[in-house]
C-alpha cells in the first residue's frame, strides 16, 4: 500500500493524464508559434517579423484606438508604403497629384451644406436610387475627418466582411493594385498591347476612397453599418462622386466606377450607368456633358475602354477575403473566451472587438484562415503572438 486510498489513486493518475495532455497541448502551441512566427519572417515583406517577447498584453491591446493599431502593424505599413510607391510611378502629373491628395487628407470635398445635401436626397430618391432616409444616406461629415478617420486606419468594408480591421482598407487596396498591375502586365506579355497603366491602377488605388467616411469607427470599436444606394453600397456611388466633387478625368471615374461589375453585358451596363447618374447627381454635374455617359445618355462612351474591365477584374481580393472573416471569427470568439476569459457581454462588445481588430490589423484574416486551414492550433499560436493569453 502507498498511503492512498484506490478513489484517490485514480483521481491522481487521472490528475497526471490529465497534466500530460496539457503539457502536449502547450507543446502544440508552442511548437505552432515557433513554426508561425518562423513562417511570418519567411514572407517578411509584410515588415519586420513578430516576436514573443513583441506580444501585448490583453490590457495593452484594449487601451489601444484603430489608428496606433494600424500605425504599428508592420502589415499595415508595408501595404501603405506600397501603395505610396505606386502612387509616385503614376507618370499623368495631374492623375498622381490628385491620388496624393486624397491619400494625404481623404476628408470629402462633398458638400456639407444640410439644405444642399436635402435636395441632392430627394433627386436620389425620386430617381429610385434610395429608400433610406437622408441622414442615412448622406450622414453629416465629422469636422475633425483628417485626424478622426484617417485613410490609413480605415477598415476595408464592414463589419462582418472582408478586412474589417484598423488598416484593412489599405492592405485590401494593395493587394487589388498588386493583381491589377499583373493584369496589365499580362496583356503586354501575352496580348501584345498595352492599356493605360495610369487610368487602369489610379482607378484601383481610388476605388474605395471614400470608405474612411463610410465605415467610420464606432465607441465600441466596431464600424458604421453601410445603407445601399442605386444598387450597391454606398461606398461606392460616394467614390464616383467624389471623384467628379475633384474634378477628376471622365476616364478615370468610369474606370473606377467599374470595380463592381463590368459593363461587358447590357445589364450589367446598366448597373455602371446607375451608379455614374447617382454620382452625378450627389457631385451636381451633368454626367453626359462631363463625358461620363454616350450622348444618348443610356451607356458609357462608345467605344469601350478596357481599363474599367481591369478595374474590375482587379477588385477581387473579396472572393476569398470574404469568407477569410467569417470563417475566422467563430474560432477567434472561442479562443477570446477560453485564452483570453472574456464574458458572453465581453464578447458582443468592445472588449472582443479591440482584440480582433488588433490580431486582423497584425496578421490578417486572410492569412489567419490560411494557418486555420492547417490546424486550430495554427491559428491559436497566431493569436498569441500578437496578444498574450491571460
Amino acid at each position: 500500500m502507498d498511503g492512498f486510498s484506490p478513489s484517490t489513486k485514480i483521481n491522481r493518475e487521472e490528475n497526471m493524464q490529465t497534466t500530460r495532455r496539457e503539457f502536449v497541448k502547450l507543446s502544440a502551441v508552442a511548437t505552432a508559434s515557433a513554426a508561425f512566427l518562423n513562417d511570418f519572417a519567411a514572407v517578411a515583406g509584410a515588415g519586420a517579423p513578430l516576436s514573443p517577447d513583441e506580444a501585448v498584453s490583453l490590457e495593452e491591446c484594449q487601451g489601444m484606438d484603430y489608428l496606433k493599431m494600424a500605425e504599428t502593424s508592420p502589415l499595415v505599413r508595408n501595404s501603405w508604403n506600397y501603395l505610396r510607391r505606386e502612387i509616385s510611378g503614376i507618370k499623368d502629373p495631374g492623375i498622381r497629384a490628385l491620388t496624393e491628395d486624397i491619400y494625404g487628407d481623404s476628408t470629402p470635398r462633398l458638400s456639407r451644406d444640410r439644405r444642399e445635401r436635402g435636395h441632392i436626397w430627394k433627386e436620389l430618391s425620386a430617381a429610385g436610387y434610395t429608400g433610406q432616409s437622408l441622414e442615412n444616406v448622406l450622414p453629416p461629415l465629422p469636422a475633425d475627418m483628417r485626424s478622426k478617420y484617417p485613410y490609413i486606419a480605415s477598415p476595408g468594408s464592414g463589419y462582418g466582411s472582408h478586412h474589417a480591421y484598423p488598416g484593412g482598407l489599405v492592405t485590401h487596396v494593395a493587394a487589388n493594385v498588386k493583381i491589377t498591375e499583373a493584369i496589365v502586365n499580362t496583356y503586354v506579355e501575352i496580348y501584345g498591347y498595352s492599356v493605360n497603366r495610369d487610368i487602369a491602377v489610379a482607378a484601383q488605388l481610388l476605388h474605395d476612397l471614400h470608405k474612411p467616411y463610410v465605415f467610420q469607427w464606432l465607441d465600441d470599436a466596431s464600424s458604421r453599418a453601410e445603407p445601399p444606394l442605386a444598387g450597391a453600397g454606398e461606398h461606392h456611388v460616394l467614390s464616383g462622386a467624389e471623384l467628379l466633387a475633384r474634378k477628376a478625368p471622365a476616364e478615370l471615374v468610369v474606370a473606377q466606377i467599374c470595380a463592381h461589375t463590368h459593363p461587358g453585358t447590357d445589364e450589367e451596363e446598366k448597373k455602371v450607368v446607375a451608379w455614374l447618374k447617382a454620382a452625378a447627381v450627389i457631385a451636381g454635374v451633368d454626367p453626359v456633358r462631363y463625358g461620363l455617359l454616350d450622348k444618348n445618355g443610356e451607356t458609357l462612351p462608345r467605344p469601350r475602354k478596357q481599363e474599367g474591365f481591369i478595374c474590375h477584374l482587379g477588385d477581387h481580393d473579396f472572393v476569398l477575403s470574404v469568407p477569410a472573416v467569417q470563417w475566422t471569427l467563430p474560432v477567434l470568439r472561442e479562443i477570446a473566451r477560453s485564452d483570453y476569459k472574456l464574458s458572453a457581454r465581453d464578447l458582443d462588445g468592445k472588449p472582443f472587438n479591440s482584440l480582433r481588430n488588433l490580431i486582423f490589423s497584425r496578421i490578417s484574416a486572410m492569412r489567419l484562415e490560411h494557418l486555420y486551414a492547417q490546424g486550430r492550433e495554427q491559428l491559436r499560436a497566431a493569436v498569441h503572438a500578437v496578444v498574450k493569453p491571460v
